[in-house]
């Protein structure tokens, strides 16, 4: 199972944007950065995995997204992005659930005929189609869920979920409950959500959904499906989704929950207490709180901090000197076989036309750098978007790939010169970000948006091909086979 999700709110982060970010872990996906225009979305889709037909008859707005490299192999897979409305998607994380949940309400997979004479049974929808079916089509991140969650009960799903949407003001987290049933919450403005591959709501307002429907939503027969098949395993009245529809399997405490209490260790260092015999939650705490009010307020970097964790900073890390006995114990957030990351921020305080930012970064989050386009133009710069499935320094995908590659088996050498590239690129790319704001809200000419996303694809080359050079020397420096005469 893959990826890592973080969602802020606008009273989390410190420029009071909102920010949906996930890593998109599949199996060494190869990804690009396109803008979508609506010429080029399909009238009629038709999924690649489950074979489901829908037809799209609505106007589609353009959108960004990460798709594969070669959509004809494995489908679009387009992961996220930004549309016109500057409203987000991220989908998706793959959650658990229990046989409970699945004996009563099925995954809808795909079932191809057995004989000439029969007919195949297509899939649901999943991970694959989710983007493209929603994304281009919404204009608040409400409008997301409530898009999404109509798909899922007229076609269904062959896969548990858990999808993310934003806008200026609002952060939605949807989550699929077996086939077909659903639920989804807004995340409250001052928290910061933390979720791993599980189900991740610890808490929900059942009154709420079924009455003023502020801030939860979920389908219509929620509370008879609950009850008509034993689902609840809460005691003393408290309602816990995570308790009912999700799961807790040994697999949870080395591959989950760790990486939840990582990053809950790094938002509450205060205010929580995660060390020692005495914590309140260790790293495989079932408990571990789905969304926590930060210490302090959360920035762009610090969501790339932590979707790069390796542990770094406590014994389980995989890249530690000293064999702690548990080095390695856990699966990271940062992996090796990460397509791409990209964080979602909707900003507020600026004109519609520059409020959607896209941070992106490809390959494994430990070793990549952060690098933030305006999403409001008619296409992304080559190094982004021009990716083919043959290894390459022409491309922010391949390059970045490469780096972490040669930097791996060296990391303790590398990580002085990863942290200078990752620096000197974010520091950069703020200047760009701050002098085109400031160029094109006092000239009101928002098409400076593509020159500034040029200069930003031009730094990032430099960058990136400047901290090549100095991994490639490293790691070239400590061959195995290095020897010299005076050895013998």
């Amino acid at each position: 199972m893959p990826c890592t999700t973080i969602l802020v709110g606008r009273n989390a982060s410190n420029d009071h944007s909102t920010m949906i970010s996930r890593t998109d872990d599949g199996m060494f996906g190869v990804k690009k950065l396109i803008v979508v225009q609506p010429k080029d979305q399909p009238k009629k889709y038709k999924s690649k995995i489950s074979h489901v037909e829908i037809e799209l008859h609505e106007d589609p707005m353009p959108y960004t997204a990460s798709p594969n490299v070669n959509p004809e192999a494995e489908g679009i897979w387009a992961a996220t992005g930004i549309n016109a409305a500057n409203v987000g998607m991220t989908a998706t994380e793959t959650i658990t659930s229990n046989p409970r949940v699945l004996s009563a309400d099925p995954l809808v997979c795909y079932q191809k005929a057995k004989t000439r004479r029969e007919k195949d049974i297509p899939g649901g929808i999943g991970e694959e189609d989710m983007v493209v079916l929603v994304l281009p089509y919404i204009k608040s991140a409400r409008e997301g869920v409530l898009r999404l969650a109509s798909l899922l009960e007229k076609y269904g799903t062959y896969e548990s979920n858990g999808i993310a949407f934003n806008d200026e003001k609002e952060v939605w987290w949807l989550e699929t409950i077996g086939g077909h049933h659903w639920m989804a919450r807004r995340v409250p403005d001052d928290v910061v959500v933390i979720n791993p591959n599980q189900f991740g709501m610890d808490g929900f307002d059942l009154d709420d959904a079924f009455g003023k429907k502020e801030a939860h939503l979920c389908s219509a027969d929620l509370r008879e499906f609950i009850r008509d098949n034993d689902l609840d395993c809460n005691q003393g009245g408290r309602f816990n989704p995570r308790d009912i529809f999700g799961s807790h399997r040994d697999m949870d405490h080395v591959y989950n929950t760790p990486r939840a209490w990582f990053m809950g260790r790094y938002l509450t260092p205060f205010s929580h207490k995660w060390d020692g015999p005495d914590a309140e939650f260790g790293p495989e705490s079932d408990d571990i709180p789905w969304s926590l009010v930060p210490d302090r307020k959360i920035t762009i970097e610090d969501v790339k901090y932590m979707l790069s964790s390796n542990y770094q900073g406590t014994p389980y890390s995989p890249y530690i000197s000293l064999d702690t006995g548990v080095r390695g114990k856990y699966r990271s957030i940062g992996i090796n076989r990460t397509g791409v990351t990209s964080i979602c921020q909707i900003r507020s305080g600026v004109p519609d036309a520059l409020k959607g930012i896209e941070w992106v970064s490809f390959g494994s989050t430990t070793y990549a750098a952060q690098l933030p386009v305006y999403t409001q133009v008619d296409k992304m710069p080559d190094y982004l978007a021009k990716v083919s499935m043959d290894a390459s320094t022409e491309n922010f995908y391949w390059a970045t790939r490469i780096i972490g590659a040669l930097a791996d088996p060296h990391h303790a050498a590398c990580i002085q010169q990863m942290e200078r590239y990752w620096d000197a690129v974010a520091v950069e790319a703020r200047r760009i970000i701050l002098e085109y704001d400031k160029k094109m809200t006092e000239s009101g000419d928002f098409s400076l948006k593509d020159e500034a996303n040029k200069e930003l694809a031009k730094m990032a080359k430099e960058k990136t091909t400047d901290a090549l050079n100095k991994i490639l020397r490293i790691a070239s420096e400590r061959m195995k086979n290095g020897y010299n005469r005076a050895d013998n």
